[in-house]
């Protein structure tokens, strides 16, 4: 998250902790059979994803939350997801716009972020 206030440039990193391809114990095939027993249910695996996913929302909602304007931009299928939790959470209408790129590093992130607001708020915008 980088916000930019009249006291100048904040970062803040969010991580998630949560991997998208979540792997079960023993789940190599040259390894033999695993018990039943060690293999978490779908189900409850992707419960379980989608319980950590939500309180990974929660919190950059929270550090968001007083935004005036946000800008959604990354390489995945989360800036949707953010989307759809920010309009759940009734700031819809502070998003911007929405873009994709690839990975960027915090000084790419936030100097994308400068250029953004630099040329919104431009004279001739």
């Amino acid at each position: 998250m980088v916000a930019i206030t009249e006291q100048g440039e904040k970062i803040e990193e969010i991580v998630s902790g949560v991997e998208k391809q979540l792997q079960r114990a023993g789940d190599r095939p040259l390894e033999g059979n695993y018990e039943s027993v060690q293999v978490p249910a779908d189900d409850r695996r992707q419960r379980d994803f989608t319980k950590h996913l939500n309180i990974y929302y929660a919190a950059v909602i929270t550090a968001i939350r007083d935004a005036e304007s946000i800008l959604i931009f990354g390489p995945g299928e989360a800036k949707g997801e953010l989307k759809e939790q920010l309009e759940k959470n009734h700031l819809g209408g502070h998003i911007v716009d929405i873009e994709t790129v690839d990975k960027m590093t915090n000084p790419q992130i936030a100097a994308k972020v400068r250029a953004y607001f630099a040329k919104e708020h431009s004279p001739t915008n």
